[in-house]
């Protein structure tokens, strides 16, 4: 039960919202987290278990620690506060490594396995890690990354430990996230789930217009190139050329409409109940930089590396000796950049690995690690470039430039995101330079790729489309609250416009298959 499909929205979200609303105020968290493990339940059957276990076990250990800081403030010695410290570190730490540990066991065990039983066999010994048909928890990776994000939080005093378990097992099961996130700090929900307030109109329009504009991605334009993208990227495939370059494209958008028309459906369901979730996407096809890019696309995911990988990385053992080596013995600028990149590299990684266990993915971490170390480097000679050149960085060529540069490198880091494995991904890479031509673009050759004509003026039309809002929401006019204040019949025939083209355009019906979330599986 996905969020675009009938039984959600016809079904399942209609009653929680009848249930929260005829619900007493103070019980309405209840209902949220019923609806919350009863969704689990539909998805995952048994599984819900390990939801359930992550919830008590992040529970008692958050109150452990809360208590700890409790009694050292107490008793008010310096002594007392560095052995709280030492020993809320450790329950941090043993937190910290059974989560990873669950998570590494359900999602990575045959990867490693496998890799491990490769290495054995190159020294000559016998496999060890035979592989196992192993089912994963729905969201394992999103409830994980939050739970550590609490006991993290809770640690450093930045929140209180959560002394009601409803409300922490709601925060790590709410049923508009769990399957694609954001990954949402607790200090961003708590207030709000025991707030309980009544459905409002202005909550439903809100809600309902988004959750459309979700479907209008995801089943209008995302699953409607889902036919093309598969052909191409097939691994009995050989296209090369200019083909390759229409898989990358078409995968980028695919991927971004259908991310993002996810989140939109998120954040409409919940926005229906009164509750705000964080924002997971700001235009990222407008950045002009590879961090810039980051800060627009997956924004939760980035401000949670950000926040608990790269800034104690930073003041980690290994950047504090680098530090005292540099200044002792290295210019500024070599210091600036190994720090950078020991705190980089780790947030890097883990961004890698946490999409799933292919070295794929890992090389694509790595890929944009690589490409954000290379701009911190020539970053002080491009300023002088431009400083000799006589350019100016506000300059609508110099923007457009930008623009271009970081289309290439998204589209080339989408290929091998995309690609079954790293080997594909350099093998489509190569052919992608082998014959390249751009007739095929015109010549009728896409046609034979699962789409008409007519599916790809829908897919180009759709594009613009999105595009053309992005660039209106970035400006404030095409907000909701943007929206209310254009003249009322434009603004109806937008809503209708948009119902009607998901209802007249939408990918369903007889002989389609509903196209799993792809987030979902990571």
């Amino acid at each position: 039960m996905a969020y675009h499909t009938p039984l959600y929205l016809a079904l399942f979200f209609p009653a929680i919202l009848l249930g929260y609303q005829l619900a007493p105020r103070k019980y309405r968290w209840a209902v949220l987290l019923a609806g919350s493990f009863g969704f689990y339940y539909l998805v995952c059957g048994r599984l819900v278990l390990y939801l359930a276990g992550t919830t008590v076990l992040v529970h008692y250990l958050g109150i452990w620690i809360e208590l700890l800081r409790q009694k050292s403030r107490m008793e008010g010695e310096r002594e007392q506060e560095r052995n709280w410290k030492k020993q809320g570190k450790k329950i941090l730490i043993l937190g910290i490594i059974i989560l990873l540990a669950i998570l590494v066991s359900r999602k990575y065990y045959n990867f490693l396995g496998q890799n491990l039983n490769a290495l054995l066999e190159a020294l000559g010994l016998l496999p060890y890690f035979p592989p196992k048909d192993l089912l994963l928890p729905l969201g394992i990776s999103f409830y994980t990354l939050m739970a550590i994000g609490y006991l993290a939080d809770v640690y450093w005093g930045r929140i209180r430990a959560e002394g009601h378990m409803g409300y922490l097992a709601l925060y790590l099961a709410y049923f508009p996230q769990i399957m694609e996130g954001p990954v949402c700090r607790y200090s961003d929900v708590a207030a709000q789930f025991r707030r309980g307030g009544d459905l409002t109109g202005e909550n439903l329009a809100a809600g309902g217009i988004r959750i459309f504009w979700g479907l209008f991605k995801k089943i209008v334009i995302a699953d409607r190139l889902n036919v093309l993208v598969g052909e191409l990227f097939a691994p009995e495939s050989s296209y090369g050329g200019v083909f390759i370059l229409a898989a990358a494209a078409a995968y980028t958008a695919q991927l971004y409409m259908e991310f993002s028309g996810c989140m939109d459906l998120v954040l409409g369901s919940s926005r229906m109940l009164g509750i705000v979730l964080p924002e997971n996407f700001r235009q990222p096809f407008a950045a002009r930089t590879v961090t810039e890019f980051w800060q627009r696309w997956h924004i939760t995911l980035g401000v949670w590396l950000k926040t608990y990988i790269f800034y104690p990385a930073s003041v980690s053992f290994p950047a504090k000796k680098w530090n005292c080596f540099g200044k002792q013995r290295l210019a500024p600028y070599w210091t600036r950049l190994g720090t950078a990149a020991i705190a980089l590299f780790p947030v890097w990684l883990v961004n890698g690995l946490w999409h799933g266990p292919r070295w794929s993915y890992i090389f694509y971490g790595m890929y944009y690690f690589v490409l954000i170390i290379l701009g911190i480097a020539i970053e002080p000679m491009r300023l002088k470039l431009l400083k000799a050149l006589g350019l100016k960085e506000d300059a609508w060529y110099y923007r457009c430039m930008q623009r271009c540069k970081m289309w290439v490198i998204i589209l080339t880091g989408e290929l091998f995101f995309r690609a079954e494995g790293l080997a594909q991904g350099l093998k489509m890479y190569v052919r992608m330079f082998e014959n390249f031509e751009f007739s095929p673009l015109w010549d009728g050759s896409l046609l034979n790729l699962g789409l008409g004509k007519g599916d790809f003026c829908i897919v180009f039309l759709g594009c613009l489309a999105v595009a053309a809002v992005g660039h209106g929401r970035e400006r404030g006019i095409l907000s909701y609250a943007g929206l209310q204040r254009l003249w009322q019949p434009f603004r109806w025939a937008l809503y209708y416009g948009l119902i009607l083209s998901v209802i007249l355009f939408g990918a369903y019906g007889e002989g389609y298959q509903i196209v799993d979330l792809i987030y979902a599986g990571f």
